[in-house]
């Protein structure tokens, strides 16, 4: 991603344009407000870091300036002034965000990466396409749970692919966003960092063309419908389509049998695509109980003059958080024994523990770990609301029903459980984005117009609740599916929800198959009703 820094201060360049590098991201720095304007308003950047005390332009004016002229970009600005009066000016300005100097470096990387995400249509902390994965925070990328190493320019072309996943980027928009201004490499440079690119992915078990181009126009990702089908190794052995028919006109019954075969398959993939989300989720579940265990143990297991006696405010509403977000991440995954000792511990961490309840509390963590631990597959059961004798409905089969483009929202404040569920969803053909900051709710709805709407109750600064009451009262979004996905289990609650104008509503822990069939059938009443 490319960001252009307008600063007077050459230290403060070169310190910045370090971090930012270190981070993959391509700087151009100018040291004048005029400057600033020719290349805002000449070259296409997604972030612009502007300090206030210009030469020739100031920061306010070339602020108001690049607004004025329609410019949406994000802008950052720097100053020195600490005073809500100067804050005030600059926000008034059209600014995103105000740091002050001096300033912590990762808070600024923080901030950075936080108003880039505001205009994506995917804010997303993790970029994820198919099986590929890539982490802006740490700048990972697996493929299929393996670990790519890729070259500055290799991982900056995937990111740029992954942020515009519905577009075809051609050379020169790539040049343009990868390379700074002052540079001029060809467009056989493009096809070469394509072709690398390409190998890697290949060398990981991507297909050859999952980085696709169209000829005459530029490169973009192969669409995820796609996907699926290079990975079906069980189709590749049927038989060919006149001889799968004249078996099935001399003997009808065997179509029952077809179908039956063909949704164990389906759903031997979709465990398959489970056990490797989980493999990855596993890692950061154990984490998250190794620091509850060491708060707990601060209280039970350190020696009596150094012991504790409670947990501090900010200890104790992280150990609650935890354990909140626990119960969602688990839920997903239809472990309901961990989910039930999950909740045990959010009901300790609710209040001030007592020893005893301390000690309660270490031993369900320990038991937690053991069992998380111990799980390197998850099992497969039905649905608690089917029977043993049913499975859940088949990823493939639904997605032949509904469209592929179906663009499902999902607003809630734990990011474990928004980091999961998108990749557990992924084989329905939803195209889903998530959301954990309810103040660019409305941002990002306008954004993405979803096809529905998944709302938790619980969240700061505005409840689902309040956000479904609003959204009924719109006559635009009044018709939006909302279905509530909450910890809440309560007769109350959920009668309060409905009232609101709530479609459809499910308690946490809810497993991924569950939450699209809910999906798929409030869709298809939807249709039924408009036609």
């Amino acid at each position: 991603m490319k960001i252009l820094l307008i600063e007077d201060d050459e230290a403060l360049i070169a310190a910045l344009t370090r971090s930012l590098s270190a981070q993959h991201y391509v700087v151009d720095a100018v040291k004048d407000g005029e400057s600033g304007w020719l290349y805002g308003s000449t070259f296409e950047y997604d972030l612009i870091i502007l300090d206030i005390m210009l030469p020739k332009l100031d920061g306010i004016n070339l602020c108001q300036r690049l607004r004025a002229e329609g410019y949406t970009i994000p802008i950052l600005l720097l100053t020195s002034q600490d005073s809500s009066t100067a804050k005030v000016e600059g926000l008034n300005a059209g600014a995103d965000d105000y740091v002050v100097k001096p300033f912590d470096p990762a808070e600024l990387i923080a901030r950075i990466r936080a108003l880039l995400r505001r205009g994506s249509a995917n804010p997303l902390p993790i970029l994820a396409w198919g099986d590929l994965l890539l982490n802006p925070s740490t700048c990972e990328v697996t493929y299929n749970n393996q670990p790519l190493t890729l070259t500055t320019k290799e991982y900056d072309l995937l990111e740029l692919l992954l942020r515009h996943s519905q577009q075809v980027l051609c050379s020169d928009e790539i040049l343009d966003r990868l390379w700074s201004s002052e540079e001029f490499p060809a467009e056989a440079t493009v096809r070469s960092h394509i072709r690398r690119l390409r190998h890697k992915l290949a060398a990981a078990g991507a297909p050859s063309d999952f980085i696709s181009t169209m000829h005459g126009r530029g490169y973009y990702l192969k669409g995820l419908d796609a996907l699926p089908e290079s990975k079906l190794p069980l189709r590749s052995q049927s038989t060919n389509s006149s001889q799968a028919e004249s078996a099935t006109a001399a003997n009808p019954s065997s179509t029952d049998s077809n179908q039956e075969v063909e949704q164990a398959q389906q759903q031997a993939q979709y465990a398959e695509f489970l056990n490797r989300t989980w493999l990855t989720t596993k890692p950061k579940c154990l984490s998250q109980l190794a620091d509850l265990l060491q708060m707990v143990q601060a209280l039970t297991s350190a020696p009596p003059l150094a012991r504790a006696k409670f947990l501090s405010q900010a200890e104790q509403q992280q150990a609650y958080q935890v354990a909140h977000k626990l119960i969602g991440t688990l839920g997903i995954f239809g472990l309901k024994d961990m989910v039930d000792r999950a909740r045990q511990l959010e009901t300790l961490f609710s209040a001030d523990l007592t020893p005893a309840q301390a000690a309660q509390a270490e031993t369900l963590i320990v038991s937690l770990q053991q069992a998380i631990q111990n799980i390197d597959a998850i099992p497969s059961q039905p649905s608690s609301k089917q029977s043993p004798t049913q499975s859940p409905k088949s990823p493939a089969n639904e997605k032949s029903h509904t469209a592929a483009a179906t663009k499902v929202m999902i607003v809630d404040d734990d990011q474990d459980w928004l980091c999961t569920l998108p990749k557990l969803l992924n084989p329905w053909g939803f195209k889903v984005t998530t959301l954990a900051d309810v103040q660019q709710f409305w941002t990002v709805l306008r954004t993405v117009c979803p096809d529905v709407l998944v709302l938790d109750v619980n969240m700061p600064q505005f409840n689902g609740l309040e956000l479904c009451q609003m959204l009924r009262d719109d006559p635009h979004w009044q018709r939006l599916p909302v279905v509530f996905v909450s910890v809440f289990d309560d007769a109350a609650t959920q009668n309060q929800a409905f009232t609101v104008g709530a479609d459809d509503y499910l308690c946490k822990p809810v497993r991924a198959t569950d939450l699209a069939n809910r999906i798929l059938n409030r869709l298809r009443r939807m249709r039924a009703w408009a036609s």
